[in-house]
């Protein structure tokens, strides 16, 4: 899924919990990720993720529902785009527009996963 349709959904939802369940559900839609990709596990995460690279498509692996459909919405907001783009993007405020309600451990992952796209 792309990010534009992410972020239209989960405006159209104002219930927290819902808004989660719908983060849950954009992980299930997440693709395999192929053998050929490039993988980088995220320190700062209170749970395993991992983004990939296959040229300028993303992908990423979490072994939590939550953190699996955060990976998503952070990797269909750079996806397809090249390094230099992404490095000027301001990824932390994007996400925070999103306005999902997560506790500060969960939040230090998606800033540890931002910091690791803006330093690709």
């Amino acid at each position: 899924m792309q990010y534009a349709e992410m972020k239209k959904l989960l405006s159209m939802v104002s219930d927290p919990v819902e808004k989660l369940e719908m983060v849950i559900d954009f992980g299930k839609s997440m693709p395999p990720v192929p053998k050929n990709s490039e993988c980088t596990e995220i320190e700062g995460c209170a749970s395993h993720v991992e983004i990939c690279r296959c040229g300028n498509k993303f992908y990423g692996v979490a072994d939590s529902a939550l953190v699996k459909g955060i990976v998503a919405i952070i990797i269909a907001m750079v996806d397809g785009k090249e390094t230099e783009e992404i490095k000027k993007m301001d990824l932390g405020s994007e996400f925070a527009s999103l306005d999902i309600s997560l506790g500060t451990g969960r939040l230090g992952g998606v800033n540890s996963m931002i910091s690791f796209l803006h330093n690709l």
